[in-house]
């Protein structure tokens, strides 16, 4: 049984998430992702990044892993939604009205003064992962969002690896200049309309625990508290 999802950047990262069961002992954690620990260190990969509930925290500090922060994850049926803003008009990176260099400053923007404590990675790494995680497709998951013709944000909705309608947000953003104004409410709520084109069923999303206005956000469109897991990481 697969206790952990894992996307692989070559030689440069590992991302894994823990599957929370409630009927799946601790041991069995342990069993499964010392030998994913194992693996990433025989492989010799950069750095191995771990969302994992944070009962297992001192473990992991004997294993020398770092703690960055706390995530809350919050979780949203999408068989109804609320209407949505028609004052803001978005579009997919594959229509061609932008170029990926133009996509990739703009979400280098939305990243400005973020909560988050995850250190953000140069954009051209984000913009390959982006492709790697995503496939030949990925341009048709990148949105961009206007009003009044100004760029205002990003959204990037996609299927989460591994399953068939988990609806997930690769990344979303609000341009520093513009925040404060609420549009990151309306893009959110856009968002979900967008993963449910997408064909997802439910909706989950996280944030830093810090993230007052991310936890805002969720809460304003109908999304409830699901889970806490801390962000630990292990650098070769």
């Amino acid at each position: 049984m697969n206790l952990f999802n894992i996307i692989k950047n070559k030689q440069q990262y590992w991302l894994v998430d823990q599957i929370k069961k409630d009927d799946i002992p601790i041991e069995s954690y342990l069993h499964q992702f010392t030998q994913i620990l194992e693996e990433w260190d025989h492989q010799g990969i950069g750095y191995l990044s771990l969302l994992m509930d944070e009962r297992f925290e001192s473990w992991l500090l004997q294993k020398k892993f770092s703690k960055i922060s706390s995530i809350e994850e919050y979780i949203r049926e999408l068989a109804s939604l609320p209407q949505i803003d028609d004052q803001i008009c978005w579009h997919s990176l594959s229509e061609g009205w932008l170029d990926d260099q133009e996509f990739g400053e703009l979400y280098d923007l939305c990243r400005l003064e973020s909560a988050n404590k995850n250190i953000n990675q140069p954009i051209d790494q984000v913009m390959l992962s982006l492709k790697n995680e995503l496939g030949t497709e990925w341009r048709r998951h990148c949105y961009y969002f206007t009003k009044d013709e100004a760029l205002i944000g990003i959204s990037i909705p996609h299927i989460e690896m591994g399953t068939e309608d988990e609806g997930r947000l690769f990344y979303f953003g609000v341009v520093p200049s513009l925040r404060g104004q609420g549009l990151g409410v309306k893009i959110h709520k856009i968002s979900l309309a967008l993963l449910k084109n997408f064909r997802a069923n439910y909706y989950v999303g996280s944030t830093d625990v810090n993230n007052s206005h991310m936890i805002k956000i969720f809460e304003k469109n109908g999304c409830e508290l699901r889970d806490r897991k801390g962000i630990y990481k292990i650098i070769k």
